[in-house]
């Protein structure tokens, strides 16, 4: 009896172990690139200036498209703009061409691309790219149409480029709705994201709103298959040899659903995607010729496919050793399998009013870390059990509130 209340306990232990102490090692790192390379993470540049194509992926956004525009228009950057249209089925593409029509000096050069059917955003962000060509030189700027740019945003990442190592920059979300677990999770993504980018790169980007040298970019590098475009290219651009990060000061504002359910099928579409592109590079970006951004994508890879999976067996063991101690009765007192049944359930039930409370939008003190790693690592398990089943996420259906509720908001 005791051996079958102590072997799944420790089962449990080492994957609770496995699973969060990469965890703690990289918060301490981060902490340290924080220090120590903090006031060197800004542009380099002032007036720094290249031609610049901004790439807008469109698909059924005549609610926002007209906004967008105009607030493209406002950035006062001289740029081209290329939208790529996913065969929408309503009057996007119409709405487009009547406000370039109406605004004949917005842009440098405008241009349309319709596709005969929908293949998901990755998929068009490479056709777009290659009916742009593999320049020489010029920026890339690919943003959302569900993404509004503060004032300044575009000329802020351009300075970015006057070093030569910067290949692509990322701005920041100002994000509108979200729920306080949904908020605390953000701002520690954000925090990862910029010390990793401190230090060396970050392999995820937000495609609301980022922006690359065209020729750091290889198009054939980037999977049609799989979504998080934009992780895709943060990626194929560092392994290339050039720096991807992170802009505090460039800020974007969208908008989370409203619905609980919907955050959730967002992330889990997300946690799909980081999922599938950390496992179809894990050759090319993690090995030690990587240096620095090889340590960070194997931790990366663990975050988002290890942890959730070691969790899942630390779960299963806890419920072994509950299933054993309802067939065989509780381990005698002052017993290893007593005490060790005792520690784990005290663990065991913090953590779910933990998990819960997270997972229902409420903080929870100090603690509330705890509780948002722990709806996070739902959210990643049901992800890879999404792609276990053979299902891919990459075409997605949208969420009409959030883009209501960019109708009115300021920038």
């Amino acid at each position: 009896m005791s051996r079958m209340v102590v072997v799944p306990a420790i089962v449990e232990g080492v994957a609770l172990g496995v699973a969060l102490l990469p965890f703690v090692q990289h918060r301490w790192d981060m902490y340290r690139w924080d220090r120590d390379h903090r006031h060197d993470h800004a542009p380099k540049g002032v007036n720094h200036a290249e031609p610049l194509t901004v790439l807008l992926p469109v698909w059924n956004e005549a609610l926002v498209i007209e906004r967008k525009l105009q607030n493209l228009a406002e950035q006062g950057v001289e740029a081209r703009l290329l939208v790529i249209d996913s065969a929408s089925t309503d009057t996007t593409v119409s709405l487009v061409k009547g406000w370039l029509a109406k605004h004949p000096d917005a842009f440098l050069h405008a241009e349309v691309v319709e596709m005969e059917r929908r293949k998901g955003k990755t998929a068009a962000v490479i056709q777009a790219l290659q009916h742009l060509g593999q320049h020489d030189e010029g920026l890339v700027c690919m943003t959302d149409a569900d993404a509004l740019l503060e004032r300044g945003v575009l000329r802020r990442l351009m300075q970015w480029f006057a070093d030569p190592m910067v290949g692509a920059v990322g701005a920041f979300p100002r994000r509108l709705n979200a729920r306080p677990e949904e908020a605390g999770h953000r701002e520690a993504w954000e925090a990862m994201r910029l010390a990793e980018s401190m230090v060396d790169s970050t392999p995820f980007l937000e495609g609301s709103c980022m922006m690359w040298r065209a020729k750091s970019l290889p198009i054939d590098d980037l999977f049609a298959g799989a979504n998080a475009d934009d992780a895709q290219i943060a990626t194929a651009v560092r392994c290339k040899g050039w720096r991807t990060v992170v802009d505090p000061m460039a800020r974007f504002v969208d908008a989370a659903p409203n619905s609980p359910s919907e955050q959730r099928r967002q992330k889990i579409r997300r946690a799909q995607g980081l999922q599938r592109l950390l496992i179809r590079q894990r050759k090319q970006a993690a090995g030690r010729h990587q240096g620095m951004f090889g340590r960070i994508f194997r931790r990366q890879t663990h975050f988002h496919v290890t942890a959730p999976l070691a969790l899942s067996v630390a779960t299963f063991s806890a419920v072994m050793r509950w299933a054993f101690i309802g067939l065989y009765g509780w381990p005698a007192t002052f017993t290893l399998a007593n005490s060790l049944h005792l520690g784990f359930t005290l663990v065991e039930a913090v953590c779910v009013v933990l998990w819960w409370r997270a997972r229902s939008g409420q903080r929870t003190g100090p603690l509330s870390l705890v509780g948002q790693w722990l709806a996070s690592m739902e959210l990643l398990g049901r992800a890879l059990i999404t792609t276990a089943r053979g299902s891919s996420l990459h075409v997605w259906e949208q969420h009409q509130d959030v883009r209501e509720r960019l109708l009115d908001v300021e920038v």
